[in-house]
């Protein structure tokens, strides 16, 4: 292990979020807010940065370990300086709820131990949805975007930090991928952020809204959520989600006129056919069951929901725990599903779904013909026999996690509705799940001990279970 190279990177990562101190505390000082909080975490960051690479690793390489290691230590040192704001302003005086706040902002979660946003301060409201945008496309890739460094170095902090089974550059170079990655990330936010507002929502809601959506992550800054927005203003933020769980690859191939290419990748096409299906299927339970009288109305806020929840977004227009048995249990299904690899969003990713499915055929064919040679295939080529062991252990590691979660979370005594989708709500980076953790409701509730666990679930889904779980175990800190 060559710890050199992954303190650097924990330096320079610590030093970017001093600096993005700038934002918070520009909306504080337009409202008129103490800017100490902003000031002196942005100290503190810089000061332990400017420490941490004083002196640059001869190599300056990073293998695959030294990858999974550097992006793990990375995410959690970012919780527990992100996290001083909040304690700084006297937001919240706990340890516990102020890393579950942070960590669910950087992870693009959306889960809040906050009972009234509207009292925070403008601040505290801009780093929340702030942290979202950052955490959405990686800070680490936005790292590599700007600060030279070999190779490998950026392909193994890639493969670490983003999500999905597997990574590759869009071109040759994996710091131009990132660069592509950002400023594709940056036109589509601002081109929601200009909607909004020319839709007369207020700017600041139309900022906060438009980093939650792009990071797909869903703090609010009403409490009402985003209920009291207009029809037009909710059907922007419905396709702004939906379209940020999209896999870049796509609008990078539309960008350079490979329609064929864009429109052939299988995991989109399944991730839109998946949401038609959940829109149509909870609009009829809405209307059958009486819910809703418009159908239109009805269809709105499904689509609504179901961009919200399979994006891993967590946005709410309505209090879903109203809603029939069905509709619910769809929507805890896509809390599973979640967006597309290549995507801000959550989840196990379209992408596994599509792998494990595919190979489960294969083995059906296997049975039946045990000499069969029989290949999986995603977009017209094989698939790595890597990739599906990969994904095949992914999925089983995450199983176990989630279980043991929902094990400890239910020493609260909460109901099983409650229990069970907080871990997923968490675990998925979605923000709300249902019952007590529901669409108008908080995790304030739950004991320290949950909320630690829970934390410790938004990192792990959100790095996607290896860079964290990599952690603990003894060979990674061998030096060989």
């Amino acid at each position: 292990m060559e710890i050199s190279i992954v303190l650097y990177i924990i330096g320079l990562a610590l030093m970017i979020e001093g600096v993005l101190m700038i934002v918070p505390g520009v909306c504080a000082l337009i409202y008129g807010e103490s800017l100490m909080p902003y000031i002196l975490t942005a100290a503190i960051c810089l000061a332990i940065g400017i420490v941490l690479t004083r002196r640059r690793p001869e190599s300056g390489f990073l293998f695959s370990r030294e990858g999974y290691v550097a992006t793990g230590l990375t995410w959690i040192a970012l919780a527990f300086t992100g996290m001083l704001p909040f304690l700084f302003s006297g937001s919240t005086t706990s340890l516990a709820d102020a890393v579950f706040e942070t960590v669910s902002g950087y992870t693009t979660t959306g889960s809040s131990i906050f009972t009234s946003v509207e009292d925070l301060p403008k601040g505290i409201l801009m780093w929340r949805s702030f942290m979202h945008w950052i955490g959405g496309m990686g800070i680490l890739v936005f790292m590599l975007a700007i600060v030279p460094f070999s190779g490998g170095t950026q392909m193994n902090i890639m493969k670490a930090e983003s999500p999905g089974p597997s990574i590759s550059k869009i071109v040759p170079r994996a710091q131009d991928s990132a660069k592509i990655l950002y400023q594709i990330y940056t036109v589509m936010t601002v081109g929601m952020m200009i909607t909004l507002i020319v839709l007369r929502m207020p700017v600041f809601d139309a900022i906060c809204i438009t980093f939650g959506a792009a990071g797909t992550g869903g703090f609010s800054v009403l409490n009402a959520g985003c209920s009291t927005y207009t029809i037009a203003q909710q059907i922007v933020i419905t396709v702004g989600m939906i379209a940020f769980g999209v896999n870049f690859s796509f609008y990078y191939f539309l960008l350079i006129r490979k329609f064929g290419m864009a429109f052939g990748m299988e995991e989109v096409r399944a991730y839109l056919l998946i949401i038609l299906a959940a829109i149509g299927l909870i609009s009829i339970d809405l209307m059958v069951g009486g819910v809703y009288e418009s159908a239109p109305i009805a269809v709105k806020d499904a689509a609504f929901h179901v961009g919200s929840i399979i994006t891993t977004t967590g946005y709410a227009t309505t209090d879903c725990n109203v809603w029939p048995n069905l509709s619910q249990g769809i929507l805890i299904l896509l809390m599973f599903i979640g967006a597309c690899a290549g995507s801000t969003g959550g989840g196990i990713k379209v992408s596994r779904i599509l792998l494990m499915a595919k190979a489960y055929k294969r083995e059906l064919a296997v049975a039946l013909h045990p000499n069969i040679v029989k290949k999986v295939h995603m977009d017209g080529k094989a698939a790595d026999e890597n990739v599906l062991r990969n994904t095949g252990v992914y999925v089983f590691i995450y199983f176990v996690i989630f279980t043991v979660s929902v094990l400890i979370v239910s020493l609260d005594g909460f109901d099983w509705l409650t229990t069970f989708t907080s871990v997923a709500a968490t675990f998925n980076n979605i923000g709300p799940g249902f019952g007590v953790v529901g669409t108008m409701g908080n995790f304030s509730s739950l004991s320290d001990l949950s909320k630690w666990v829970l934390s410790l679930d938004m990192l792990i889904g959100r790095l996607e279970i290896f860079p964290i779980m990599l952690l603990f175990v003894k060979n990674t800190w061998r030096r060989f």
